[in-house]
């Protein structure tokens, strides 16, 4: 989908939250902010409880009410260098897994976030976050597969993932990782 597009996408899906809730994105950012949440689960959780907002939307007025999303205003800022300043080595890390993921086909949209990269087919099927300093988690989504092996259930950590791979050290970025991926991957088609 090309930038424009996604700009149009976003702008209709705002207007309909708009509508349908009688309330500006301005209104709702104070709202969140008011809400004494800072987690973003927290704040779509609250959304949802108390304001019978749907899930998509909730993330939608979460991710602009921090501006972390790729709805928030175009500017140049490279998002990747910004999230492993000081976490050098988890950018290695991404590199390497970045280089696997771009072998399993010319498909793959690369979207840049504040705090993460989400990588889409039709739908978002992984994102690649740097957590801590020494954590870069994987998380994939993945319908109707349980977490085995180094894959776990992903939801509690990021209500968009199903599976999260906790990537600690070098060793686990390797073949059952990638399968990960392409089951992800796969499903996205």
């Amino acid at each position: 989908m090309s930038n424009a597009a996604l700009d149009k996408a976003y702008a209709t899906q705002i207007a309909n939250i708009e509508k349908s809730t009688g309330k500006k994105l301005a209104e709702w950012a104070s709202i969140l902010k008011k809400s004494g949440f800072e987690k973003h689960g927290e704040l779509v959780r609250f959304l949802k409880e108390k304001h019978g907002i749907t899930h998509g939307n909730a993330n939608m007025l979460v991710h602009q009410a921090k501006q972390s999303h790729a709805a928030a205003p175009e500017n140049d800022t490279d998002w990747i260098a910004e999230q492993y300043k000081g976490k050098e080595t988890l950018k290695k890390w991404h590199d390497k897994i970045m280089a696997g993921v771009n072998k399993l086909g010319k498909d793959i949209e690369v979207s840049p976030k504040k705090a993460y990269v989400s990588l889409r087919r039709k739908k978002q099927f992984a994102i690649l976050q740097p957590s801590t300093r020494e954590r870069l988690d994987v998380g994939l989504n993945i319908k109707g597969v349980a977490p085995s092996g180094n894959a776990e259930a992903g939801s509690k950590w990021n209500a968009m993932c199903t599976h999260r791979i906790r990537v600690e050290d070098e060793k686990t970025i390797n073949a059952d990782l990638f399968n990960w991926i392409r089951k992800a991957y796969e499903q996205a088609g």
